[in-house]
């Protein structure tokens, strides 16, 4: 006899589904439920009501005793996130090799999302005591908006059991398989010895840098290994691997210099994405940086609210104070001047700059200015790196005009084809011989980090007819309540997940912010409570991957709803 609903045994479920063949879309509705197999659970957690709609939310489940895998392949964090990122790879593979049954709208589409090199936590996939699990979509078959049912049996009750048998530990490649869990580990714990070494960041020499166009994540093929001066060569220990040996970037104010494209900014776009692990064969998988590092650049048209820039900007015209400033239309100095303060407030031991995407007049005022201009707004990036590092903040920055900067750096890297040279002494040669004439500026306003307190109402993600409405938009783009968040700017968003994450996270924030919390509180709390309590309980999603802290500031401060209280 078939369930009038779901829970039963796979066979019902095969059963069930061959009944529904020809009926109306919403018949599927039935399948919703647990079904068992031979040694596992399908669960069918949402069915979608429409073939052209969201597939469908499923989940499997094998307990510890079937999947097999060893204790110790999860036994830390970062093992433990190494072990699901290899297991969701692996079986996303499986899926994608599984006979397509064709049909209507997403009919057949078996979509496991892990979309991008880094390795981070996923909700497509959990271990612990209690077994593993994998979450998932699946397209229920249909011809228009009828039930495929027979083919949608075949799909949930002979195609996918193949693929679930991929991730059983007796069929994986375990020697891959240790490989992706010990990298992870070692990644993390490099990062983790970075400061311990006075270091900020770290490229392995040999490393594959550039990609193979400026949105790929694949290797270029034929691309020139890193080099690093010797100079700046350290070798630092790993739990795995042994010792490794690449350049290491001292904190401090780092200049990356040299000609076009001989990989400045392929250089930097390694480093802004060495906060997360990557998967093995990545070739920047043994590039590391602190994991707080933040890019920070100028963005026309983004909203600022509440921001304290007299650091960088004061005294503007018709006495408009800046000690708050908000604007729905911020000008490329006065976005990069709220993007440096608020990565302070988030957190940061280390800001990530490149002059193509800074606004000059915020970076630097040479002596030709300074003597024309009597009268200046601004207090430049260049006057102030000094003092940021007495914060402990480092600086690297990528140029290839601001020869300024000459005078305050701590190290001069020179990149050409790809291999980096030391020139710290060469460049204060330079800057000796041909002195610029620049005065220094003494600012009037200290640089710290300031601490705003957003009001709830910021975080209301309802439309004007109080429907909710989170919606990613591609993995730069969320819907937040009747507005569009735009997120291109946030450039170490790494993955369509964390995206994702991040619209679920500002709705949660509405619960947590209370009139006493401030920005930095919210966003690490949120994060950690994630990271404690699992992806899933944020929202059910298999598509969410987890963002950093400093994400999900950046997210916060360009919502246009974002109030500060006085």
């Amino acid at each position: 006899m078939i369930p009038p609903s779901g829970d039963g045994s796979l066979g019902d479920l095969r059963r069930l589904l061959q009944s529904v063949d020809g009926q109306g879309y919403r018949a599927y509705k039935r399948a919703k439920g647990a079904w068992r197999g031979d040694d596992f659970t399908l669960h069918i957690d949402h069915v979608q009501g429409d073939p052209f709609a969201t597939p469908s939310k499923l989940r499997l489940c094998l307990s510890p005793d079937v999947h097999g895998i060893p204790d110790e392949a999860w036994s830390t964090a970062a093992r433990r996130i190494g072990s699901c990122d290899f297991l969701l790879r692996t079986f996303k593979r499986a899926c994608e090799a599984l006979p397509r049954v064709g049909g209507s709208g997403k009919s057949g589409l078996v979509l496991v999302s892990v979309d991008s090199p880094i390795v981070v936590e996923r909700a497509g996939c959990s271990i612990d005591a209690e077994g593993l699990t994998l979450r998932f979509r699946v397209g229920l078959p249909a011809a228009g908006r009828r039930c495929l049912g027979r083919s949608a049996a075949d799909l949930l009750t002979q195609h996918l059991p193949r693929a679930f048998e991929t991730v059983r530990w007796g069929h994986v490649d375990q020697e891959l398989a240790w490989s992706w869990i010990r990298t992870t580990e070692d990644q993390d714990h490099l990062q983790a010895c970075l400061a311990d070494h006075g270091l900020v960041a770290f490229v392995r020499d040999g490393s594959i840098l550039p990609r193979k166009s400026g949105v790929s994540s694949d290797p270029l093929a034929g691309a020139l290994p890193f080099e690093g001066p010797p100079e700046l060569r350290v070798t630092l220990g790993t739990l795995h691997h042994g010792e490794v040996e690449g350049m290491g970037i001292p904190a401090g104010v780092t200049v990356v210099t040299g000609g076009g494209f001989h990989g400045k900014t392929t250089l930097l776009e390694a480093l802004q994405f060495g906060v997360f692990p990557h998967a093995p064969g990545d070739g920047r998988e043994w590039t590391v940086t602190v994991a707080d590092a933040v890019k920070v650049r100028s963005e026309d048209g983004r909203a600022v609210s509440g921001v304290d820039l007299r650091p960088f900007i004061h005294d503007l015209p018709l006495a408009r104070d800046t000690v708050s400033f908000s604007t729905a239309d911020a000008s490329g100095s006065t976005s990069l001047a709220a993007d440096i303060m608020e990565a302070l407030e988030a957190g940061t031991s280390l800001l990530l700059m490149d002059e193509d995407t800074c606004a000059t007049n915020l970076m630097v005022r040479d002596a030709r200015m300074q003597e024309l201009v009597e009268r200046e707004t601004i207090t430049p990036l260049i006057d102030r790196v000094q003092e940021l590092l007495e914060l402990g903040v480092s600086t690297i920055l990528v140029t290839g005009g601001g020869g300024d900067y000459l005078d305050v750096a701590d190290t001069v890297l020179l990149m050409e084809e790809y291999r980096a040279r030391l020139v710290t002494e060469s460049a204060r040669r330079v800057a000796a011989q041909h002195p610029t004439g620049r005065r220094i500026g003494e600012p009037d306003h200290p640089l710290r980090a300031t601490h705003r307190i957003p009001r709830p109402e910021s975080f209301d993600p309802r439309r004007r007819d109080g429907k909710i409405a989170i919606k990613t938009r591609g993995a730069d783009a969320i819907q937040f309540g009747g507005a569009e968040l735009e997120l291109g700017a946030v450039e170490q968003l790494a993955d369509y997940g964390q995206t994702r994450a991040i619209g679920a996270l500002l709705a949660e924030l509405q619960s947590r912010c209370d009139g006493t919390k401030r920005v930095g509180e919210l966003v690490h709390d949120a994060v950690r409570r994630a990271r404690e309590e699992g992806l899933i309980a944020i929202e059910p999603s298999p598509e969410l991957a987890m963002p950093r802290p400093q994400e999900l500031a950046k997210a916060l401060n360009r919502l246009r709803s974002l109030r500060i209280l006085p």
